[in-house]
């Protein structure tokens, strides 16, 4: 899903232009190494390698529709980790796993962006040490609605958040 390498071939000028491009950038020194990637990616990128990306987010589009031709709602985790230490970039591994980028440990909520179908998270329990994890809800294309009102009926059935409030809010209720 995320390319690690351009499959363009540009002439040796064109590769020059674009670490010219980059050189040029003057925030650059100031971004967090994962923005830095993108950008020097984005910029290797040909036209054609955008085509490309497109056709595979429309064939992926494609499918997610299919499958709402069976399924009303999709269900999917929220997160691949529990949260983490603010010290930490990204998770380098999960569960002896490398990620190879940033993206592999957000890998389950990414796609999700590109297929205009709405989405919300709700809680659905905590690890040993009260941290939280969620579920994603996908509802088809322009379902909002009817999404919203599952998702609040799953909090009224469960009531996971009204039962597991942090003490500064039950010390409120």
């Amino acid at each position: 899903m995320f390319p690690t390498q351009s499959k363009s071939c540009n002439s040796s000028a064109e590769e020059m232009n674009k670490k010219k491009q980059i050189a040029d950038l003057p925030d650059l020194p100031k971004m967090k190494p994962e923005a830095v990637w993108e950008v020097e990616g984005g910029i290797k990128l040909s036209a054609l390698d955008v085509y490309d990306a497109s056709t595979a987010r429309s064939d992926f589009f494609r499918a997610i529709l299919k499958l709402f031709s069976t399924y009303d709602f999709l269900l999917l985790p929220s997160a691949q980790v529990f949260p983490f230490d603010a010290s930490i970039h990204w998770p380098k591994a999960i569960n002896g796993v490398s990620m190879d980028t940033y993206h592999r440990w957000i890998e389950v909520v990414v796609p999700h962006r590109y297929r205009q179908c709405p989405v919300v998270s709700v809680p659905i329990g905590f690890s040993a040490d009260r941290l939280p994890m969620g579920m994603q809800i996908i509802g088809k294309h322009h379902a909002d609605l009817s999404l919203l009102q599952v998702a609040y009926a799953f909090e009224q059935a469960t009531h996971l958040v009204s039962n597991s409030l942090p003490p500064l809010l039950q010390a409120s209720k």
